[in-house]
């Protein structure tokens, strides 16, 4: 039996008792007063006398009755408002959102944190459809109903529910079943989980570069041995050879640029320290357009190159990340053009202290949204094949162990430009000859 059918009994069997007490306290009342009082009353006095004890019994039990019903009745209520305010303070209290809704999704009732993590007001909802689901979230909110209304738990799912501004949040629900009289209702329990979302996102991306770090070290050292001897036997060759000198001493620079490559990619997982010097970046940039000559020459692709507010201006920098830094830019530059087009590279003075590094190319542009991405490791919008996701995350890597900066922006009217700011090296003032004084 429950709670309340148990009470109900009580109150009628309270209500009973109590009204037979009365109603012998009132008649061995009744029955002293005229014992002592109206004991040679005639016949029809007697009878009049009688009506009177019915009639004043009666009234004495209403009154009785009317009394317990409302004090039972006040404090039902006073109960029922104090549940109410401990449910209201609960659910107000509650870290995570909750929702109430029935099985047309409306709404009836929604708490404080709802209304904190979504951005709709109590009063906006209640009563309408549930706004937190479209189309799309709606159908997987009915299975999972429909789950519950078959006994199967719905606990800790991970979903996405859409906030008043548009945006979709990582949240966990539980979907419970809530019976009111012959009414069903669904009581919907959300945490926000976007911190955990990021976090595990993060975690993939280091098992990723983990990966990539075992990976490069055994590129490293499957192709650094075939390099080696290729670079060997070129310097061989151009000790003997007299035509061609020029011709191999290109081939040897290539070579070698090729093994400071593949060392790079083992910085992933093991980063030295980088041999830093002097270096003027004019010299560094002709380099590695002599390097990438055959494959502008292949696209049609015309480059101007201007270096000449730079002259004399230098860095501290090691050679080898600045030229795998430029080849990576020009290199993503060439791959935005199909046959055709126009890169052009700027180095001059910047704000004070710092010199400024600018390929612009005429290709097909990088979108807004993407630009915010293209630093992170594994993420390319290259076709499968085409690309790893990794050159723009190197170029960072390098950039900020010179101390600067790297930027993509859109280049007018069509096209992307990188723009890197490295600090310059301070000149040495050239000391005084002392004279000797006559």
């Amino acid at each position: 039996m429950d709670d309340g059918a148990q009470e109900r009994r009580w109150f009628w069997a309270t209500l009973i008792l109590s009204s037979i007490s009365i109603i012998a306290l009132v008649f061995a009342f009744w029955e002293l007063v005229e014992n002592r009082y109206f004991r040679d009353l005639n016949y029809v006095s007697l009878h009049y006398l009688y009506i009177s004890r019915g009639i004043a019994s009666s009234l004495l039990l209403a009154v009785w009755a009317a009394y317990f019903v409302l004090r039972q009745r006040r404090l039902a209520e006073h109960e029922l408002r104090r549940s109410r305010e401990r449910y209201r303070g609960i659910l107000e209290a509650s870290p995570e959102a909750v929702a109430l809704y029935d099985s047309e999704l409306r709404v009836v009732e929604w708490n404080a944190t709802a209304e904190r993590l979504y951005g709709f007001s109590k009063e906006e909802v209640a009563g309408q459809p549930l706004p937190t689901v479209d189309d799309v979230l709606g159908d997987e909110l009915r299975e999972f109903m429909r789950e519950v209304t078959s006994g199967r738990a719905v606990l800790e799912r991970e979903t996405r529910r859409r906030a008043r501004d548009g945006s979709l949040l990582d949240v966990q629900i539980s979907v419970l079943p809530f019976r009111e009289g012959a009414r069903q209702f669904f009581l919907e329990v959300a945490a926000d989980i976007r911190e955990r979302v990021r976090l595990r996102a993060t975690l993939i991306e280091l098992e990723k570069l983990t990966t990539m770090g075992k990976m490069a070290a055994g590129t490293a050292h499957h192709l650094n041995t075939p390099l080696a001897s290729m670079l060997l036997r070129v310097q061989m060759m151009r000790q003997k050879a007299s035509d061609n000198g020029g011709d191999l001493a290109q081939l040897e620079s290539a070579i070698g640029f090729c093994q400071q490559f593949v060392r790079r990619l083992l910085e992933f997982s093991r980063r030295p320290a980088p041999q830093k010097q002097r270096e003027e970046i004019a010299g560094i940039v002709g380099a590695v357009l002599g390097f990438l000559s055959p494959s502008l020459q292949a696209k049609h692709v015309h480059v101007s190159c201007d270096t000449g507010a730079a002259g004399g201006l230098a860095v501290l920098a090691d050679r080898n990340q600045l030229e795998t830094l430029l080849l990576i830019l020009l290199s993503n530059a060439l791959d935005a053009m199909n046959d055709g087009g126009s890169i052009a590279i700027a180095v001059a003075p910047a704000q004070p202290g710092q010199l400024e590094i600018s390929i612009a190319d005429s290709g097909c542009g990088i979108s807004d949204a993407d630009r915010e991405r293209v630093f992170e490791p594994f993420f390319t919008t290259k076709p499968p094949g085409k690309g790893t996701g990794l050159g723009l995350a190197i170029a960072r890597n390098i950039v900020a162990e010179h101390g600067g900066s790297i930027r993509l922006q859109r280049n007018r009217p069509q096209g992307t430009q990188a723009v890197i700011e490295l600090p310059m090296l301070a000149e040495e003032p050239v000391a005084a000859v002392p004279q000797e004084v006559s």
